[in-house]
Parts: structure tokens; C-alpha cells; sequence
């Protein structure tokens, strides 16, 4: 799910601004391993555009009813739908190339 830069680059104080989540329901996020910002040396974190998107996902389907359990479940899908979306769009690609290969030496 996570889609925009992976470069960190926001405290979390400017992360919940851009989010409009309060800072400590960030810290929730991260503790219940939905949200996953880097660190600086002196244990700062550090948000990207692809962790705002996460967080704004998360409070959407927040919104929409689900709890944090089902958001964890939910996200993980995703991420694991996208990922074998991916190996599909691969394979479908191989199978085309390789059609053509065949057409034009049959």
C-alpha cells in the first residue's frame, strides 16, 4: 500500500498536521505495527509521503467502521494483492512475449 516517496522527511508533529491525526494515535498506529516510520541517529521519527498515505488510509477505513485488527488485516491484503498483481502483470507480459516469439518462427 505504500505508494508516494519512501523519503523521510517529516517529524511527526508535521506528519499529523498533514493528516489531521493527533500525534499519539500516530504513536498507536506504529505500536500495533500498522505504520512503520524510519528513525533518525537520535531516535526521532521520521515521516514520508508513503507513510501519509498509509496513516490516511487508516483512518478512512477508521471512519468506515473498522477496528485496528481488521485496518492490520485489511492492509496487509493489500499489500499482498498488489504484490501478486504485480507477479501477474509479469507473467502475462512473458506469456504475450512469448506468443509473438512463436507466431513469427511458426
Amino acid at each position: 500500500m505504500k505508494k508516494g516517496s519512501a523519503q523521510a522527511k517529516y517529524t511527526i508533529s508535521v506528519a499529523a498536521e498533514l493528516t489531521g491525526v493527533h500525534p499519539q494515535t500516530m504513536r498507536d498506529y506504529e505500536s500495533k505495527g500498522l505504520l512503520h516510520p524510519s528513525r533518525t541517529a537520535g531516535n526521532t521519527r521520521m515521516y514520508s509521503d508513503a507513510d501519509l498515505v498509509v496513516v490516511r488510509r487508516i483512518v478512512a477505513l477508521v471512519e468506515a467502521g473498522v477496528n485496528l485488527t481488521g485496518v492490520k488485516r485489511i492492509v496487509k491484503l493489500e499489500d499482498d494483492l498488489e504484490i501478486l498483481q504485480g507477479r501477474f502483470d509479469a507473467l502475462e507480459h512473458e506469456t504475450r512475449t512469448r506468443s509473438r516469439r512463436r507466431r513469427k518462427r511458426g
